[in-house]
């Protein structure tokens, strides 16, 4: 049996330009949301998102100039990726490269790019349109950059999966190490959909918080009876995954293992979860069968947990069924924090996991002041814990009923 452990971690997110600027704000209760600053939001009924910080950019990864050539989704997923990496000290040659692949996807890619290049040709015509706009929009384009700046010639691939797809890149270089398909897999996902476009569609959909804009730090509040809808956030997370005797082979620091996947489809609604949770508990029961451990083995749930007045207590009521056993879980939300990163939140959300484990502290739910119902899972509100344990799973569940769950260990 082939294990699979992580030997690298990177994110971008509106915590922090790196892996340890943003864990220690995340422990310490700070908020990453503020108004929208990119664009006016004057006539938007949602005026608050996370944002990342632009001015901290390292232009030794990617100039300004690139940075023109593609759309910020790229970017910031090639930040979050060259953080990884040399994180895991891994250096692609010979004929190691084509043991060594990519999967980084994105929900909904280079949006921004599309609504710029649709208002130009609409009111400059076709002569003005970038020759750069198709690639810098598409998905996969992300894990192509990686590739070819890091000489990564196995697999190379974008899950789309809406809120889901960091997760379900994961989980499927995880399979793919698994099944001796490669050696090392570089895995996540990235997301940069605070545009006019992206908050627009959102807002149709009245699916974002607008009911505190003037307080935009308080706007995220998974679990609490005042939510009104999620936040949305950018960034990326990328983790370098290895086929455990690989990585001892070259001396690789470990944060720890991938244990268990687990996916499934609700085949219910195009955004809303299944009223009954199955979805997401099977989701996770797959993933618990993989890792051959059982319910009382897991010490924390990094929820899904988006703030949404539905989809929170769905996801609570799945947890508290599969785990009615487990006296001592604690769950909690990394996007009371952050917002929600869509295609990112899952990867974003698995890098803080592999910190937990590593530093014995789970990270709070901001802005719990006042839950929605009484449940014998601790939320961990408003501020970080010390406890150690063994085995997280984390979730992601997305438009279109997708879920899936991972299993991380010591």
């Amino acid at each position: 049996m082939r294990r699979v452990v992580v030997t690298g971690l990177g994110t971008i997110n509106p915590l922090g330009n790196t892996v340890d600027s943003s864990w220690n704000s995340l422990i310490n209760s700070n908020s990453g949301i503020s108004k929208i600053n990119k664009f006016s939001v004057e006539s938007y009924p949602c005026k608050i998102a996370g944002q990342v910080n632009d001015t901290e950019i390292n232009e030794e990864i990617i100039s300004t100039r690139d940075q023109r050539k593609i759309d910020r989704f790229i970017t910031l997923g090639l930040i979050a990726a060259d953080e990884a990496i040399k994180d895991s000290g891994f250096v692609s040659k010979n004929e190691s490269s084509f043991r060594s692949g990519v999967m980084v996807g994105s929900g909904i890619g280079g949006l921004d790019t599309i609504y710029k290049n649709s208002s130009i040709l609409d009111n400059q015509g076709i002569r003005k349109i970038s020759p750069f706009f198709i690639p810098s929009s598409l998905i996969n384009l992300l894990s192509g950059h990686i590739s070819i700046k890091y000489n990564l010639k196995g697999p190379n691939s974008s899950p789309v999966t809406a809120c889901a797809t960091g997760t379900h890149a994961i989980g499927d270089s995880f399979t793919i190490i698994k099944n001796n398909k490669a050696d090392l897999m570089v895995c996540g996902g990235a997301e940069a959909a605070i545009c006019p476009l992206g908050i627009s569609g959102f807002s149709a959909a009245r699916a974002l918080c607008d009911t505190f804009n003037d307080h935009p730090e308080k706007g995220s509040r998974p679990w609490d009876k005042d939510r009104s809808g999620f936040v949305m956030g950018e960034g990326a997370g990328v983790l370098v995954l290895e086929e455990y005797e690989h990585a001892k082979k070259r001396n690789a620091s470990i944060y720890g293992e991938v244990k268990g996947y687990g996916m499934s489809g609700d085949a219910f609604h195009i955004t809303k979860p299944s009223e009954d949770g199955n979805g997401g508990f099977r989701a996770m029961q797959m993933a618990l069968q993989e890792s051959s451990l059982n319910t009382n083995d897991i010490g924390y749930v990094n929820a899904h947990g988006t703030s949404t007045p539905v989809g929170d207590m769905i996801e609570l009521s799945a947890v508290e069924k599969l785990f009615n056993s487990n006296k001592n879980l604690f769950m909690s939300s990394n996007k009371s924090a952050i917002g929600h990163l869509l295609g990112a939140a899952g990867a974003v959300e698995a890098v803080f996991s592999f910190k937990s484990l590593k530093t014995k502290t789970l990270p709070p739910t901001l802005n719990l002041d006042n839950p929605s119902n009484n449940s014998d899972i601790n939320l961990i509100p408003h501020e970080s814990i010390s406890h150690s344990v063994n085995n997280i799973i984390s979730n992601s569940f997305g438009f279109g009923g997708t879920n899936a769950s991972l299993i991380f260990g010591n």
